[in-house]
């Protein structure tokens, strides 16, 4: 059964304009949850948006950079006067760039920490205050198998996705007194926008395929899933770790 939607919680989704992140914030939706949505594109956002309260939820839209820390003071106060308590954080937002270390730019190096392991940081900084007050909270990190193992031209997102491991489960360690559990989803291939590069050419989308033991590319909705039940009092003993969701690639 559904909460009413005047007694249901707020859950804040980065990066919630496609892929993971709108199949994320679609499920939260759909299970009873209120959506505030941040991304950068705010047309988007408002189909996310438009999507979500189909099911009945609240859901508004912030555009922000959440790899920079005064955009993430000026989201907060925002999302605060707006939706009030945020109870659950789905650090979701994230870029790669391929390419051969030796090729990579300083500023392309940043661009890919700062948004996949410091906008986590800054965001949890942010929001947990509020979580310890209320004691209770969920926090979810989208890491990646690429925490785990790795591939010819990941240098960058490999890095910041296992600084994203680590700091998950720190912040499960300080956050556990305070009833406020904190786990990573790693997400293998997945058909997102950002495996087009890959998808796109049929010799390597082939090859990629081949790699994976259940034999294709996982389903968005799946991760949403996971994240429904992570999220829910069902999952209240689950902290500090992190589940694979690759059909099988880290088993090899």
């Amino acid at each position: 059964m559904k909460t009413s939607p005047q007694n249901r919680g707020w859950a804040l989704i980065t990066g919630a304009t496609r892929g993971l992140g709108k199949s994320i914030a679609l499920a939260l939706a759909g299970a009873g949850h209120n959506v505030a949505l941040v991304g950068r594109d705010r047309v988007l956002l408002e189909k996310t948006a438009e999507a979500a309260r189909q099911d009945g939820s609240k859901a508004e839209t912030f555009v922000a950079d959440v790899s920079n820390e005064h955009e993430i003071h000026a989201l907060h106060e925002r999302v605060s006067e707006q939706c009030g308590h945020i109870e659950i954080l789905i650090n979701n937002a994230g870029i790669n760039i391929r390419k051969p270390s030796e090729d990579f730019t300083l500023e392309e190096w940043n661009r890919v920490l700062n948004t996949n392991l410091t906008a986590p940081f800054l965001l949890c900084r942010a929001f947990v205050p509020s979580m310890k007050n209320r004691s209770f909270g969920r926090i979810i990190n989208l890491t990646s198998m690429m925490s785990h193992v790795s591939l010819p031209g990941r240098t960058a997102y490999s890095a910041s996705k296992a600084g994203l491991l680590g700091f998950t489960r720190t912040l499960a360690l300080e956050l556990a007194p305070n009833n406020i559990t904190v786990n990573g989803i790693s997400p293998g291939p997945f058909a997102t926008e950002m495996n087009t590069p890959i998808m796109g050419e049929p010799e390597k989308n082939d090859y990629f395929v081949s790699r994976i033991p259940l034999g294709r590319w996982g389903r968005v909705e799946e991760v949403g899933a996971l994240a429904v039940y992570l999220c829910s009092e069902a999952a209240g003993f689950i902290t500090g770790t992190d589940i694979v969701i690759d059909g099988g690639w880290t088993a090899q």
